[in-house]
């Protein structure tokens, strides 16, 4: 299951997101045909793409 939360500048996330984060960070990630887990050629080229992406971001 997906939660969505919107935490504005000044909001606080509540203990209780806090929590479920927790939770949420200890469970094993769920590969599917949807989602399939990345070989490292794919990884790689992932890595470069987000690279690239934030040298842009950074000159813009």
């Amino acid at each position: 299951m997906t939660k969505t939360f919107t935490i504005k500048d000044d909001q606080v996330p509540t203990q209780e997101q806090l929590e479920e984060v927790r939770v949420a960070a200890k469970r094993e990630i769920q590969f599917d045909e949807d989602s399939p887990e990345l070989s490292p050629a794919m990884y790689k080229a992932f890595r470069c793409s987000v690279a690239q992406r934030n040298r842009k971001k950074k000159n813009a």
